[in-house]
């Protein structure tokens, strides 16, 4: 073990001590001791030792109705506090006397690395400075743990970092670990789980509170670090107006199956996002002003500032009182619909012009030290987060769209929009693009969900280009589905281009991506109003459980391909569009490895993906981490555009055709054509139960029905919750058993040191399969399953164990992740505390379906404390 990991032990046992000592100061010895009871227990029962198991279940069992919730939250709590530690670890690892850590310094590798290829060193400066990658922040779900708590955990965080300065005094020490037991007594001493779900409003402000606590910090940072490299390694600089990375979100803007999603909220939400970002403009202009305070400026300064005593101050009170303007007319715009005022700053041009004119006049006047400082990192801020922060997407299905045109339709007597073919809509939607006059008279009256569409459109022509994203279109199917969004922005008065994005999700429409976007480029209508990029966003959450994990990957590679293709034999550039969720069933997994599994030309120095639910703290919570992450994100895309993999071998094709073939026919098999699957599912997880936890804005289902019905994160959190881990796996032990039994070992290895799209399918499916664990599934199975359906999960937790076993006859290794032990040390922290959450929730889950229990119930509660903790210590939910 090495002394850096050593310290995160040390840290852990500190942060369990101290929740030790705050347990027994709420619930006494005889709690803690119970506690500390159960998790030896567990331990001994995870080394294979069946009387601590069966010691540990009788314990659970006798566990009295009130000791239920405290139970669950004891070892919840600890959960989260482990995540701490190992977040402050790999802070700390930045640290580390044996060299910086690969996420660090994999930029400044990769540029030296493109310089050693040949890559010439301005081209290398200008493909950095063009660089377009935006990280689109989801609501799905928000959080498992609530925000107020996230802040306690933050707060603990900063304690952790303040205490590993070798140079604290012993007083300074114990003050440290004292404030350490107090962030951790108000963590205990406040509820885990919300009572109410989150508005879409409550959702976006956690995802402003997320940039103004660590991205504000963490983009300047990182493009200080850049700047930095490509002066050394290249001879240039970072131009003050690159903004390689960028944020956007749907938090506010996703109405797809949300209907508390609605225009007014979409309004509501732009205008806090300019309320914030103004807000922190301002905090960050009063520094300037206090440290700007210097006389010698440029003619053009003093000019602007209309005095030559401390000009720069001038400029910049000038620039204040503009966003004083601007923040009090958002608010005032909450309340009321009222029009900014002639001096509000509405867009990065009038926000960065009085900035970049400061820098200009520092550098000419021999400052430039002084410009390169909190200036320098106000203009990059000013660069990627405009006026508004992020850029806010709306979202929303093809169906209701066709649905609000076929309301149309019919009242001008023109027939059934929904009832006619691609050919008759697409002739429709064309004609009355190119039309002058508007396709509604002014007195038309529309239903309820025609008018909410409207007033969504309307909503966005209304607002600023800089605010907005794209407009997403889940579920679509066809080139019309697309001119349907432009003909209803066109009615709602929009004039400027806007980028309409079909977002092909099952296994079919991924088949039929690229025929679809052949035919809609073809259309003179259409390339009129591009607007310059083609953005087509690739569904991983349901593609994944349409078909199974091995099928829907192959899906995705094969429809970026052909996409690829279609724009570059139209001469248009194509952005594609990542729905990646956080686990590998939803097409999670580490950054790096899948942007560099793309396609070869699939990148090309652009790259969007959504970042969701707990993975944005995960990854983004904490100025160090999200510094770590955004720098990964940078190499990544750009080793992606100028070192792109190479082309798949013709028979690496075939045989992943077959893999593919067999797999979604082994997983619908199971998913679809079990006839006892269904009822199966409900009873060994808790899926049922997840649809009262208030996780996010958004019901756990789009309408009533099966597994189809359900939406993506709830499917895989309630086998997430049960270690079966099924989603991530299933499909996957038939396809590579029946390629091996043909002799295929040989090719797939190859495959695997070749192909990076195969290895990192392969990296992580290793990784789903450490975290299941068959022993907890079946326990899940015996308390929960009746008899009847109990051999269902007999067999699948067989297939799981086949899969295991495939894997590791393709690796060649003698255990899971054996070339890992960093991951596997870390799993083997959370297991003793895991073990007993599971066995208590499988308790909770029979006694709350026994007693029908209420929402605001104990046992309610405690099930509900259980199900954050298993996420919190899997680092999944959905």
């Amino acid at each position: 073990m090495t002394k850096i990991d050593a310290h995160l032990r040390e840290n852990v046992h500190l942060l369990g001590e101290l929740l030790g000592q705050t347990i027994r100061q709420a619930q006494g010895d005889a709690f803690l001791d119970k506690v500390e009871h159960i998790r030896k227990s567990a331990k001994a029962a995870r080394r294979g030792s069946n009387p601590a198991a069966d010691e540990l279940q009788r314990t659970l069992d006798g566990l009295a109705p009130d000791e239920l919730l405290p139970m669950a939250r004891a070892f919840n709590q600890f959960l989260n506090l482990a995540n701490i530690a190992e977040q402050q670890h790999r802070v700390r690892r930045r640290r580390a006397e044996d060299g910086e850590p690969f996420e660090d310094i994999a930029f400044d590798d990769l540029l030296q690395r493109l310089i050693e290829a040949g890559h010439d060193g301005a081209a290398l400066g200008q493909q950095v400075a063009e660089l377009d990658i935006e990280l689109v922040l989801t609501a799905h779900p928000t959080e498992v743990a609530r925000r107020t708590l996230i802040q306690k955990y933050d707060a603990i965080a900063a304690q952790l970092a303040a205490r590993d300065h070798d140079d604290l005094t012993p007083r300074e020490r114990e003050r440290t670990e004292q404030s350490l037991h107090r962030l951790i007594a108000e963590a205990w001493h406040t509820e885990e789980i919300r009572r109410q779900r989150p508005t879409p409003v409550d959702e976006a402000k956690w995802g402003f509170a997320v940039i103004e606590n660590s991205l504000w910090q963490a983009l300047p940072n990182l493009l200080r670090r850049v700047d930095d490299s490509l002066r050394q390694q290249v001879g240039q600089r970072l131009p003050l107006e690159a903004a390689p990375i960028r944020f956007a979100s749907w938090m506010g803007g996703d109405r797809d199956g949300n209907p508390n999603v609605t225009a007014q909220v979409t309004r509501r939400v732009l205008l806090l996002a300019r309320w914030m970002a103004a807000d922190l403009y301002l905090r960050e202009l009063e520094a300037l002003i206090a440290a700007l305070s210097m006389h010698r400026a440029t003619p053009e300064l003093i000019e602007n500032a209309g005095t030559e005593g401390e000009p720069y101050r001038a400029v910049l009170k000038q620039l204040r009182a503009r966003l004083r303007a601007t923040r009090d007319w958002a608010q005032s715009a909450l309340e009321e619909d009222v029009a900014p005022p002639e001096n509000a700053v509405l867009d990065r041009a009038a926000l960065r012009e009085p900035l970049a004119l400061c820098y200009r006049s520092l550098h000419a006047c021999g400052m430039g030290t002084i410009a390169d400082g909190a200036l320098l990192d106000c203009l990059r801020r000013v660069a990627c987060f405009g006026t508004s922060l992020v850029r806010l997407d709306i979202r929303q299905d093809s169906d209701r769209h066709a649905s609000a045109l076929a309301e149309i339709t019919g009242y001008l007597g023109l027939g059934d929009y929904q009832a006619w073919d691609e050919e008759r809509r697409l002739s429709f939607l064309q004609a009355e693009l190119a039309s002058p006059r508007p396709l509604l008279p002014s007195d038309y009256q529309a239903g309820a969900e025609t008018a909410e569409v409207l007033a969504t459109c309307r909503v966005i022509a209304q607002a600023p280009a800089e605010s907005l994203g794209s407009y997403v279109i889940s579920m679509a199917h066809g080139a019309s589905d697309v001119l349907a969004v432009l003909l209803l922005l066109k009615e709602a008065g929009l004039r400027r281009p806007m980028r309409v994005v079909p977002l092909f999700e099952t296994l079919d429409d991924l088949d039929r991506a690229g025929p679809v976007i052949e035919r809609l480029l073809d259309l003179p209508a259409y390339r009129e109003r591009l607007g310059g990029t083609q953005e087509v966003m690739i569904g991983y959450s349901d593609s994944a459980k349409d078909a199974g994990t091995t099928a829907a990957a192959w899906a995705q590679y094969r429809a970026q391909e052909r996409l690829v293709e279609v724009c570059r034999a139209r001469g248009v550039d194509l952005l594609l569009f990542h729905g990646r969720g956080g686990t590998v069933g939803r097409g999670g997994g580490p950054a790096h490895a899948a942007i560099l599994s793309q396609p070869p030309g699939s990148v090309g120095g652009r790259f969007r993906t959504t970042e969701q639910g707990e993975m944005i703290r995960f990854k983004f919570g904490l100025p160090d981490v999200a510094e770590q992450n955004l720098n990964l994100y940078l190499a990544a895309v750009l080793e992606a555009t100028l070192l792109p993999p190479p082309m798949p071998e013709p028979e690496w094709r075939a045989l992943m055709d077959r893999l593919a073939a067999d797999g979604v026919e082994a997983y619908r098999a199971v998913v679809r054509g079990h006839p006892q699957f269904v009822d199966y599912f409900r009873q060994a997880t808790p899926e049922r139960e997840l649809g009262r936890l208030p996780l996010g804005s958004r019901p756990a289902r789009r309408r009533e029905g099966g597994i189809e019905s359900l939406r993506a994160i709830p499917w895989i959190f309630a086998w997430t919750q049960t270690r079966l881990m099924l989603p991530a796996w299933l499909g996957w032990g038939e396809a590579l058993g029946r390629a091996l039994e043909a002799g295929h070992g040989e090719l797939l290895a190859r495959m695997r040191a070749g192909w990076p799209f195969f290895a990192t399918r392969i990296d992580m499916l290793e990784m789903v399969l450490i975290k299941a664990d068959n022993g907890i599934a079946e326990r899940y199975d015996q308390a929960l399953v009746e008899p009847s359906l109990q051999p269902l999960g007999a067999q699948l937790r067989d297939r799981l164990s086949q899969t295991v076993e495939v894997v590791l006859q393709l690796t060649g290794q003698p255990r899971l992740l054996a070339n890992n032990p960093q991951t596997l040390e870390s799993f083997g922290l959370r297991d003793a505390y895991l073990d007993p959450l599971h066995l208590l929730q499988m308790e909770l889950l029979a006694r709350a379906r026994q007693a029908d229990s209420q929402a605001d119930s104990p046992l309610e509660q405690a099930l509900l404390v259980s199900v954050a903790g298993i996420a919190a210590g899997l680092r999944n939910t959905g």
